[in-house]
């Protein structure tokens, strides 16, 4: 056969191809997830994520694809992770907590970053302003460490005669620790309590830290925020109950897992408007395009069973105003 009669036949073979065939398969865009602790606990957070990606038309295994990466609480893992991330040319990483996002930030500046966070994205370095936040990032702020006043107040209705409140934070995140430090110290002097601080950056000095408390018997204790301590809800949660001490956490996975009050954000709220801006982001539009979102949905927690054992009577007010009352 002459080679021309050859390209020939070729050509009219092609022709008869079907034209999905012949046309290369559009990629599907890939989301990088990070996160410095573990997907323990978290199944209807991500589940709510994913249904703020659905609402944009986006579903996992469908026509996106998520490669997760968990640091399993070693933040120190956090940017071996996310160079992997940005080496894979990810369409977008979303960073899930603030460690996330700072080491997604200082790993790419071409890469969009959806970010969750509970302290000041602005004051972190994360975004200009919330408004506007140009760069590469944006993401929901869901005010983690800014409402450590409101949980003091809360506290002292579920303790009236507190005089000696503890608060315990990670010195090792600084922004949180600061931001929640100032603020309780502004609301002791309101409502006329003493504030004694407690640090803790390991389990081991967490389990100092209450040995602290059992030796010097505050009347309370208001713990912080942040990705080290939030990893740490069960073991704070059994040891207030075993010391004795009524105790205020950021979220509500504490009182599930038996703490005694919560009050914060809704993360599930949080995680699903991510999964909305992590759409709009695969369908072109800029972070700097997005303005910062804070959260608008709070809710308080109570573990009746958990006051009972404490020897607490939870208030009337208090049961009344709850979002969810766990017995």
């Amino acid at each position: 056969m002459r080679r021309r009669e050859c390209i020939t036949l070729l050509g009219g073979a092609a022709a008869g191809w079907p034209v999905t065939a012949r046309a290369q398969q559009p990629t599907m865009p890939v989301v990088g997830f990070l996160y410095s602790q573990s997907p323990e606990v978290l199944s209807e957070m991500l589940r709510r994520f994913r249904q703020g990606l659905q609402e944009t038309g986006f579903v996992e295994g469908d026509n996106v694809t998520i490669e997760y990466r968990w640091a399993e609480n070693q933040t120190d893992r956090l940017p071996a992770l996310a160079a992997d991330l940005v080496r894979r040319q990810v369409a977008v990483i979303v960073a899930m907590d603030t460690p996330s996002a700072l080491v997604a930030k200082a790993a790419t500046g071409t890469i969009t970053i959806v970010f969750n966070t509970g302290s000041d994205p602005v004051r972190d370095g994360l975004v200009a302003s919330l408004a506007r936040p140009g760069g590469n990032l944006t993401g929901v702020n869901f005010f983690a460490a800014d409402l450590a006043a409101k949980r003091l107040g809360l506290l002292r209705e579920l303790v009236p005669g507190a005089v000696r409140i503890a608060v315990l934070i990670n010195p090792a995140h600084a922004s949180i620790a600061e931001a929640t430090l100032r603020d309780v110290e502004v609301a002791a002097r309101d409502i006329g309590v003493k504030v004694e601080v407690l640090n803790a950056s390991t389990a081991r000095e967490i389990g100092e830290a209450f040995s602290a408390l059992a030796r010097d018997r505050p009347d309370a204790l208001l713990v912080g925020s942040g990705p080290f301590i939030n990893a740490r809800r069960v073991q704070l949660a059994l040891l207030a109950v075993r010391y004795g001490i009524p105790a205020i956490y950021t979220g509500r996975t504490y009182v599930e897992a038996g703490g005694l009050i919560s009050y914060g954000a809704s993360l599930p709220a949080a995680w699903h408007q991510a999964g909305v801006y992590t759409g709009r982001i695969l369908k072109g539009a800029k972070a700097s395009d997005l303005p910062v979102l804070q959260a608008s949905k709070f809710e308080m927690v109570i573990n009746t069973e958990t006051a009972r054992m404490l020897g607490l009577t939870v208030p009337p007010s208090l049961l009344a105003t709850a979002d969810e009352v766990l017995e």
